[in-house]
C-alpha cells in the first residue's frame, strides 16, 4: 500500500561519506515518525536512527557521532548523512515508517539500498 523509495547507497572507502534518501507519500510522511534500519549478512536487522515530524531525532549508539538524520517535509523526503564510514557500517539500509503509538514499531519498509565500506 505505502511505497517507500530508498536510494543513495554505494561503494566507499573507510572514512568516506554517503547520503541516503527516502521518498514517501505525503499523507504518510506528514503524520509519522520516519526511520532507518540496516541489516548485514548473518545479523538481525537493527535500528540506526529515526526522526519525528517535528525534527526530534534518536540514534543508535554506534552511529550517533557520525550519522545525521533529517527530513524535508515540503519534498516528503528523509535523508541519512553518513560520515566517517567504517567497514562495520556495511549493510543493506532500509527506510521505514514508524507507528504513531510506538516509535520503535515499523509499519512499512523500503526495498533497501546497499552500502559497502572498504578498508
Amino acid at each position: 500500500q505505502v511505497q517507500l523509495v530508498d536510494s543513495g547507497g554505494g561503494l566507499v572507502q573507510a572514512g568516506g561519506s554517503l547520503r541516503l534518501s527516502c521518498a514517501a507519500p505525503e499523507t504518510t510522511f506528514s503524520k509519522n515518525t520516519m526511520g532507518w534500519y540496516r541489516q548485514a549478512p548473518g545479523k538481525q536487522r537493527e535500528f540506526v536512527a529515526r526522526i519525528t515530524t517535528g525534527g526530534i531525532t534518536n540514534y543508535a549508539d554506534s552511529v550517533k557521532a557520525r550519522f545525521t538524520i533529517s527530513r524535508d517535509n515540503a519534498k516528503n523526503t528523509m535523508y541519512l548523512q553518513m560520515d566517517s564510514l567504517k567497514p562495520e557500517d556495511t549493510a543493506v539500509y532500509y527506510c521505514s515508517v514508524q507507528a504513531a503509538w510506538a516509535a520503535s514499531v515499523s509499519l512499512y519498509w523500503g526495498r533497501g539500498t546497499q552500502v559497502t565500506v572498504t578498508s
